[in-house]
């Protein structure tokens, strides 16, 4: 099945429906706030293995006890649905 990338209404509509993600300089985007580095490193090794099974993975950035995530699918320059998918498997995790 072919990715194809959403639409700026298609992301907007989407968004309405996954909670705590925003769209931040054409990515999905969230910050993570834990109560120590552990438990952010516990979360980011559990969103390892979900973007390891999906194949797709995050860019994100990690300090102390704060991890933001941007989602993006490479391959359309943009977001896609896959970008929804992950962003729902991680919100899960919580």
């Amino acid at each position: 099945m072919a990715i194809e990338k959403l639409s700026e209404a298609g992301i907007q509509k989407r968004l309405v429906a996954l909670d705590n993600w925003t769209l931040k300089n054409g990515k999905l985007y969230r910050e993570f706030v834990f109560s120590n580095f552990i438990e952010a490193f516990g979360f980011m090794t559990q969103v390892a293995i979900l973007s390891e099974k999906s194949n797709h993975h995050p860019e994100w950035f990690n300090v102390y006890k704060t991890v933001r995530i941007e989602l993006t699918t490479h391959e359309v320059e943009g977001v896609s649905e896959r970008d929804f998918g992950l962003a729902k498997d991680i919100n899960n995790l919580l």
